[in-house]
């Protein structure tokens, strides 16, 4: 089994994901925070260079799913530093597979109104959190490409449960993916050998019924596709 270090384990992303990686790979869980599901951790700052690297020891590969939105000072230092560190951990030990995640970035109003959009360019805007995690991207790419390590980034809108039963009263938000379709998107990306440039951003989302928004390049590149048509329980009846 790969042995995977996945960082920030316990936030608002790792408590979902992992679980679907688990009986597939050796997961060693690390964060400040304990595990909400009392899960075994090691305690690893992502600030800390000395304490990734130290982490990142004899690692196949590294998530990265650190990530800070509201203080001005340390959410430079997680989303930023951290995604640095991460890559210098991997460079350093000839680790060549990273998994790095953040927000999309190309909505903000200025593509809302079209469809069929696959891969425009990335406008993280003048918001201090998109700004850091683009910024963390530009790192994780020049890393990737100098040191010859596969890096995949996905970025997505919010992540949920899948739905159990027919949906009422709202709608789905673009750029929305199920817990079970970010398990199984990370699975393609810790098994790919290579990708385009060492290093390739991908949007993801698990319902394709409004069809603004393409996820052609995660098919093309990762054979990813949503595990069941999760808009199907969005769907009106009419008459």
């Amino acid at each position: 089994m790969k042995k995977v270090l996945v960082l920030g384990a316990c936030g608002m992303i790792g408590p979902f994901v992992t679980p679907g990686l688990e009986d597939d790979y050796d997961l060693t869980l690390s964060d400040i925070v304990p595990h909400p599901h009392g899960k075994t951790t090691i305690d690893v700052d992502a600030t800390d260079y000395e304490q990734v690297r130290d982490a990142a020891r004899g690692m196949d590969a590294i998530i990265n799913l650190t990530v800070i939105r509201t203080d001005a000072v340390h959410s430079f230092h997680v989303n930023v530093r951290g995604a640095l560190n991460a890559m210098k951990a991997a460079a350093e030990h000839g680790i060549t597979t990273v998994l790095h995640t953040g927000p999309e970035q190309i909505r903000h109003g200025r593509y809302d109104h079209d469809f069929d959009l696959d891969g425009p360019p990335h406008m993280p805007g003048t918001g201090y959190y998109f700004l850091t995690k683009h910024l963390s991207n530009e790192i994780c790419g020049a890393y990737a490409r100098e040191h010859d390590i596969t890096t995949v980034c996905f970025l997505f809108n919010l992540l949920s449960a899948r739905p159990t039963k027919h949906v009422t009263g709202r709608d789905f938000p673009p750029y929305m993916i199920v817990w079970e379709d970010l398990q199984h998107a990370c699975r393609l990306a810790l098994e790919i050998e290579s990708v385009p440039d060492n290093f390739q951003m991908f949007d993801l989302h698990s319902h394709l019924g409004q069809g603004k928004f393409s996820i052609d390049k995660a098919r093309r590149i990762l054979g990813y596709e949503p595990l069941m048509p999760v808009e199907e329980f969005y769907r009106r009846p009419t008459s």
